[in-house]
């Protein structure tokens, strides 16, 4: 039965692979061998994954192949890893397995008694044959504590032995739906996230242990590893028990109703007291001899069989994902080592300090020139709000549109302010004449309309420069916290300064044009003259009464002037009037907004180049500050990074060895080989 391809790493044959059998002797009768063993290219990389699993690479999100033993409780998963190894583990009622137990198997032909070492939380302890079992119960009650509950802490057993197949394993607590007494409620989600965590991983074979006594689509394992491996392509099935419910066992394994890519092995475990060379010899005859049993494929029966199918795919997964966990093992290492180095220089000494310091000053100016005035945002490519020459100019553009709205020459009651003006300052003097301070009148009242426009504008720019430079100050000091507080103050203050100097600027402004009508600009007079010419056009309408009073002026619009009959007698004053404001009164919004871009960016340049520095200076060295000193104490934040990553690194470099001594031993066979 040819290997099926798991996620791209099984493949149909196994080239580096060479079999060479070592037979099993019971009672001067010569068995089907149980162990397959690796060549010098083989063994090395399975011995490469062991180390990575000891040093616990998973850690880092990088995944092994392994050999995931699965099985609902009582199904056999335990006398199935009896049989490979030789050696007698924890047997009893509920689940005899609480914890990941990692089963190292290693054929060694030299030895002549196992060598047995038993791995857990940090420790290694030599066991014997006969105290296995009890080693690991009382390992297991140490990691997973006295009585029932299970444990995601694995348990390591190496065993060094004669006759084994070099395999590594990883044996799960027995599924149960119910919990038994003793046992927390919640024990199937326990044992449900245990081996969900070890059989998602694409790296990883499933062996699945199925009883022959029970229909196998209602079996719980088949559905855990159906929920990650719904085609079976990295699913191997074994079945236990096959000498008690042997009736129908063919048509199980050979329908597949529950799509095991890999195939079946029938098994009969050591049953008893039996030797595990009585038990082979029983199972032998068992298959060859049993009516019913006899007529399944002798490929798909008997442990060495299972062996051999074992360390064919263990072997074939371990080739093909290996140059892929090299590769995420230098890109982890690589990654690691640039966050590293990102990290803020630890600091020793109160020059080391105000170096620092000084650097976190000089950046911050850097990229606030870039920003604000510059008009650069490559720092900030995709945050719109700190794209800030942009918006300063579309803030500009609001606060002009919101200025010239206020004071829109309204077309109902054309003139009528103007006209109701002239007449309350009529006095004694010549006609047709306009004293300057009813122009200065109106004026006044204009501009107190628009008096709030200014100081709302530059509170809401304050408030945008202030989220702009506390961003860049709080990212260019992120790796010193212990500045952050001090210097967001120090921003805080600084724009609560610029702020107020703004407003006192606008207020001054302000004050000015309600003072005196004066422009040297000569946009008034051209302005002037082009209204002034449509005055003509306009008197005609007003003396002929005969005619239609509908006018359409330049600057006004379209609109009916009839109501202005009544008022001859002022209103070509009043039309000059308005003529002249209407000039003037564009002079004047434009003369606001010009001299607010101005100030804005006068400030802006003076608060990065002079004030900023000396802001954050004087509150670093107030008490509350802190000084420079305060620098010198890391924050336990980035301490933690750092040790994290230190130890990050140190593994990865430690795999890194572990995996290129095993390639510089692989090629060196290759180059005998050659030779």
């Amino acid at each position: 039965m040819a290997n099926q391809n798991a996620n791209g790493c099984i493949a149909d044959s196994v080239e580096i692979l060479d079999p060479k059998p070592l037979a099993v002797v019971a009672c001067g009768v010569i068995h089907p061998p149980i162990v397959a063993s690796f060549n010098d290219r083989i063994r090395p990389l399975l011995d490469c994954i062991d180390k990575l699993r000891h040093l616990n690479i998973m850690q880092e999100g990088i995944q092994l192949p392994t050999i995931v033993v699965v099985g609902d409780q009582s199904s056999g998963k335990s006398s199935v890893l009896e049989s490979l190894s030789g050696i007698s583990l924890p047997r009893g009622q509920g689940i005899c397995t609480r914890v990941p137990l990692v089963m190292r198997l290693q054929n060694d032909p030299n030895i002549t008694a196992p060598n047995l070492q038993l791995e857990y939380n940090n420790k290694s302890l030599p066991v014997d044959e006969i105290g296995i079992a009890d080693a690991i119960i009382l390992a297991t009650d140490e990691i997973a504590g006295h009585g029932k509950g299970i444990s995601n802490y694995p348990l390591t057993l190496v065993v060094k032995k004669n006759g084994v197949p070099d395999l590594t394993m990883v044996d799960l607590p027995g599924i149960t739906r119910v919990a038994v007494q003793g046992q927390p409620e919640d024990i199937y989600e326990q044992v449900y996230d245990i081996i969900m965590k070890y059989i998602v991983p694409e790296e990883s074979i499933i062996l699945n242990v199925l009883s022959a006594t029970v229909d196998f689509p209602t079996c719980e394992s088949i559905r855990m590893s159906q929920k990650v491996d719904k085609t079976g392509e990295r699913t191997l099935a074994v079945v236990t028990k096959a000498d008690k419910a042997p009736e129908g066992l063919l048509e199980k394994v050979t329908a597949d109703e529950v799509n095991i890519g890999l195939g079946y092995v029938c098994v009969r475990n050591r049953i008893g007291n039996e030797s595990y060379e009585e038990a082979r010899s029983d199972e032998e005859r068992l298959f060859s001899t049993h009516p019913l049993l006899s007529k399944i494929d002798k490929s798909m029966v008997s442990v060495p069989i299972l062996a051999q199918k074992l360390v064919r795919i263990q072997a074939s997964i371990i080739s093909k994902c290996l140059p892929e966990i090299v590769r995420k093992i230098n890109d982890r290492l690589a990654s690691n080592l640039a966050e590293l180095n990102r990290l803020p220089q630890h600091l020793t000494s109160v020059a080391e300090a105000l170096t620092a310091f000084m650097r976190i000053l000089s950046s911050s100016k850097d990229s606030l020139k870039k920003i604000l005035l510059s008009g650069e945002f490559d720092e900030y490519p995709d945050e719109k709000e700190m794209h800030s020459a942009a918006r300063l100019v579309e803030m500009l553009d609001q606060y002009s549109n919101e200025l010239h709205s206020k004071n829109l020459e309204k077309v109902e009651g054309f003139l009528m302010e103007e006209v109701m003006v002239l007449q309350e300052t009529k006095g004694i003097g010549l006609p047709n004449f306009l004293p300057r301070e009813v122009f200065l009148n109106v004026l006044l009242r204009k501009v107190k309309e628009i008096a709030s426009s200014p100081e709302d504008f530059v509170g809401k720019l304050w408030n945008y420069l202030e989220r702009v430079v506390i961003k860049v100050l709080m990212y260019h000091c992120e790796n010193y916290p212990q500045l952050q507080s001090s210097t967001r103050r120090a921003a805080q203050n600084l724009i609560a300064k610029k702020k107020n100097e703004s407003v006192d600027w606008v207020r001054e402004i302000i004050g000015m044009e309600k003072l005196t009508d004066y422009t040297c600009n000569p946009d008034y007079l051209t302005t002037y003259s082009k209204l002034i010419a449509q005055q003509h056009m306009f008197m005609e309408i007003m003396n002929d009464h005969g005619k239609c009073s509908v006018i359409n002026l330049e600057g006004v619009g379209e609109m009916d002037v009839g109501h202005l009959r009544k008022h001859l007698d002022v209103v070509q004053q009043a039309f000059d009037f308005k003529m002249r404001m209407m000039a003037y009164w564009k002079i004047v919004l434009t003369r606001l907004v010009d001299s607010m871009a101005l100030h804005i960016m006068f400030s802006i340049r003076n608060m990065i180049n002079k004030e900023m520095e000396n802001e954050i200076i004087q509150d670093l060295m107030t008490p509350r500050g802190g000084g420079i000193e305060r620098m010198l104490n890391e924050s336990p934040l980035v301490a933690e990074k750092r040790n994290r990553l230190k130890k990050s690194v140190k593994l990865l470099k430690e795999s890194k060895e572990v995996v290129a001594n095993i390639i510089d031993r692989i090629s060196l066979h290759d180059d005998h080989e050659r030779d």
